[in-house]
């Protein structure tokens, strides 16, 4: 699986899963990643360091 906001390759036993009650997940490789998502709301466009 990849990671929803980076786009990086998650290997199996890794990683974080986000599901929001209305059961949507979100798949996260790093904490980086879903701080930047969930907590500060960044768009992945709008950051330099993903791809």
């Amino acid at each position: 699986m990849e990671c929803t906001f980076c786009g990086k390759k998650i290997d199996k036993g890794e990683g974080k899963i986000f599901v929001k009650s209305t059961g949507e997940s979100f798949y996260y490789c790093s904490s980086k990643c879903e701080k930047n998502h969930r907590k500060l709301g960044r768009e992945p466009k709008d950051t330099k360091w993903v791809k």
